[in-house]
Parts: structure tokens; C-alpha cells; sequence
């Protein structure tokens, strides 16, 4: 398998599932499967056509059988004669045909192939979806981990100015030893957060790379304007879903077909079955190695029908009929419980696409209010009307308030993700 070039520039969403749906290993093989189900079909469809063998073969008998004739034969009644029969060399080749002109199981056969091409055609289908879902997913872990990384380099560039402020009043008299103690605690607490951002970012984007099947040295760049297009939308509820159009039922629809197609081939055997069969060959015999006048030639043929009628055979394909019965009603359990799953799945995701469009909105309204208490307390403090407490207070709400919208972001597009997913449009994210 080929694979693509690694991204180079600002890696969007819809690049990175493309690049995924053509390198990662399971869509890869999901699409082999399709390919290699026409040679299933191929497979069947020998069954039913002409089956020609040739052969040959060269014998050489240097001691020949003797069988016992009684002399009477040759006029010595009372004595028996020892007869060799044959010829030292026997050469012959022949031409087999076979071909079937009734046999049940191998239009079944033929049947289920076809089937089981469509099967392959919709599992590929659900694997993409998998890998869709996956990557996108990653995607915004990677993007919400980074924003958490830029509000915390904003943060500590705050905090180091703040700091170096308290520090000249301190030389200049003008601040405790106590509050630029306290200034520089905030800022190695925040400088040790950065850190650990910066060690999860690389985890976060090496795991996209895997679901991406990219090589993980490839360096990728997801552009934090992405966040812009975290749009909530309610409108997304009121799609809802026909489960039975959904690839994860049709899959077990489709397998259920082919349950059903096992159950007509296991029948099959209680049907005859009849077949032609000619035969065409060309033999020589002599005592001379067969070349030339070195043998006797001729030829032979022949031409038949075979009629097989099955009569009993220990109630074996009437066990295995019950088998497949069997399989067919376990399937259609899990028919019935996965319908009941994406139901429930929808539902869930209405739920909390409610529920993180609210969290979403209220923490966006409070990072808007810590950042106005911030800027007020910042100007109070440097203006002496507000001690350093309040100021690391505001500060560290303010950086709680920007971290909880980040969580929220992403907590929205995750949940927007499986709503999508329930509704069966997961691959609308390429659009």
C-alpha cells in the first residue's frame, strides 16, 4: 500500500480525516476485503461452470502377471496353463470433462458470495465512520489541549510582568518580601503546568498521528483558528435518525442474510444433483517403448450423465439446518438490541448536546466576568486600593475560568461528534 506525504502546513480536519481514511491500516484493509470479495464471487461461480482435466501416464512391466487358464482351452484337458497378459509398455493420455448441470448448493453458493461482497461493502463503510470518528475527536483534544497551552503562556507573560513590578517596589521599598515571594510561587506553579501542557500536547498529537496511520515523527500543525468553528447548534437535535439506515444495523442486517443463505446451502443436501461427465483418451500398448510402430494406438471415449439422490444420511443435515436456525434467532437478539442501543445512543447524545451547549454558553460568560474582575483588581492593585491577595485570586480565577471554557469546548465538540455519529453523518466532517 502507498502511502500519502505527510501534511505539510496547517493541518485541518477535513485533511486529516482524508489522510486517514487512505493510510490508516484498518480502512485499508476494510477496502481489501471489498477487493478481495470479487474473487469470492469468482470462486462460486467456478462451481458452476466446466471442470477440464488432462493426464497421462507410462508404464513399463518387465515381468508380466501369469493367470491360470485350464488346458482345455488349448486342447490339454487336465492341465492347467499359466498365461501372461498385457504388454511390457502401456503409454496413454486422457481428457476429462465435468460440468454441473443441477446442484443446488453451488447457486446458493453463488448467492452467498454476491451477499458477502455487499457485507464487506457496508463493513468498510462502518470502519470509516470509526476512523472518522476517532480522528475528529483526537483532532479536538489536540486543539483544546493547545488553547489550554496558549491561556497558560498568556498567564504566566501576565504574571511575570506583575511579578517584575513587585519586585521594583520591593527595591524600592514600596512591597513586602512576603508578596513578591507569593508572585513568584504563581508563577513556577504556572510555569510547571506549562510544562505538563506541553508534555500532553505531544502525547495528544502522537496518538492523532496513529489514528491517523501517519508516521509519528511527522511534525503537524492544527491551527488554533479552529476553535472558531465551534458553532453550537441546537438545530442538530431535531435530525433524527432512521436506526435502520444506520451502517452499524444494516451490517447485522446483511449478516443475517448470509445466516440465511448458510441455512439454504446446509439444505441443499437434501436435494439430487446431476452432472455431465465425457471422458476422450488416446492409449498404446507394446512390447517396444511406445514410439512409432513401437506400440499398438487407439483411442476411446466416453460420454455420461450422474444423477446423485441423497437417501439418509444420519440425520446430519437436518442437525446442521437447526444450527444455522439457531444462529439466524441469536442474530436477530443482537438485531434487536443494537436498534435498541442507537436509540438510546441518539437520545443520550440530544441530552448532552443540551447539556454542553449550556456549560458551554455559562462558561463563556464567565471567563468574559473573570476578565473584567482581573483587569479591575490588576488597575486597583496598582493603584494601592487592593492588596496582592485579591490580584493572585483574580488571576488564578481568571486562569480556572479559561481552562473550565477550554473543557467545555471540547466537552461541546465531542458530544456534537456522537450526535452526529447517532444520526448516522459522521462522514458530513469531510465536507
Amino acid at each position: 500500500m502507498s502511502v500519502a506525504k505527510p501534511q505539510t502546513g496547517p493541518l485541518t480536519l477535513k485533511q486529516a480525516l482524508e489522510y486517514a481514511l487512505k493510510n490508516k491500516s484498518d480502512a485499508a484493509k476494510a477496502k481489501l476485503d471489498v477487493e478481495n470479495s470479487q474473487n469470492k464471487i469468482d470462486e462460486a461461480k467456478a462451481q458452476a461452470l466446466p471442470h477440464i482435466n488432462g493426464s497421462g501416464s507410462l508404464t513399463y512391466n518387465p515381468i508380466l502377471q501369469l493367470s491360470a487358464l485350464p488346458g482345455e482351452l488349448a486342447g490339454q484337458p487336465g492341465k492347467t496353463l499359466l498365461v501372461a497378459f498385457g504388454q511390457k509398455w502401456n503409454a496413454g493420455t486422457a481428457v476429462s470433462l465435468t460440468q454441473n448441470l443441477f446442484d443446488k448448493s453451488v447457486f446458493t453458493g453463488l448467492k452467498a458470495a454476491k451477499t458477502t461482497q455487499e457485507y464487506y461493502r457496508l463493513v468498510a463503510g462502518l470502519t470509516d465512520e470509526q476512523v472518522i470518528e476517532k480522528v475528529a475527536t483526537q483532532y479536538y483534544q489536540v486543539l483544546v489541549q493547545r488553547q489550554q497551552l496558549a491561556v497558560v503562556d498568556s498567564n504566566i507573560a501576565t504574571t511575570t510582568r506583575v511579578k517584575d513590578v513587585i519586585e521594583g517596589q520591593y527595591k524600592s521599598g514600596l512591597a513586602k518580601k512576603i508578596d513578591l515571594d507569593r508572585s513568584r510561587v504563581n508563577l513556577s506553579n504556572l510555569q510547571a503546568q506549562q510544562q505538563q501542557l506541553i508534555n500532553t500536547v505531544q502525547v495528544q498529537e502522537n496518538t492523532l498521528k496513529f489514528y491517523m496511520g501517519m508516521p509519528i515523527e511527522t511534525p503537524i500543525d492544527i491551527p488554533s483558528s479552529a476553535l472558531d468553528s465551534i458553532h453550537p447548534q441546537l438545530s442538530l437535535v431535531d435530525n433524527t435518525p432512521d436506526v435502520k439506515k444506520l451502517s452499524d444495523y444494516q451490517v447485522l442486517k446483511k449478516q443475517e442474510e448470509l445466516l440465511v443463505l448458510q441455512k439454504e446451502a446446509n439444505k441443499a443436501a437434501y436435494y439430487p444433483s446431476l452432472s455431465l461427465s465425457g471422458n476422450y483418451g488416446y492409449q498404446g500398448l507394446g512390447n517396444k517403448f511406445p514410439v512409432g510402430t513401437g506400440a499398438n494406438w487407439f483411442d476411446y471415449a466416453s460420454v455420461g450423465l450422474n444423477l446423485k439422490i441423497p437417501i439418509f444420511n444420519g440425520f446430519a443435515t437436518r442437525s446442521k439446518v437447526r444450527q444455522a436456525d439457531i444462529d439466524i434467532k441469536k442474530l436477530q437478539q443482537d438485531i434487536h438490541n443494537t436498534e435498541l442501543s442507537l436509540n438510546l445512543t441518539y437520545q443520550n447524545a440530544r441530552t448532552q448536546i443540551h447539556n454542553s451547549i449550556i456549560t458551554l454558553n455559562n462558561q463563556k460568560e464567565n471567563v468574559a466576568l473573570a476578565e473584567e474582575v482581573y483587569a479591575n483588581t490588576q488597575n486597583n492593585y496598582r493603584q494601592g486600593l487592593a492588596p496582592l491577595t485579591d490580584l493572585l485570586d483574580a488571576e488564578n480565577s481568571l486562569t480556572t475560568a479559561q481552562n473550565n471554557y477550554s473543557a467545555a469546548l471540547l466537552d461541546y465538540r465531542i458530544a456534537e461528534i456522537q450526535l452526529i455519529k447517532a444520526q448516522g453523518n459522521l462522514k458530513s466532517l469531510l465536507n
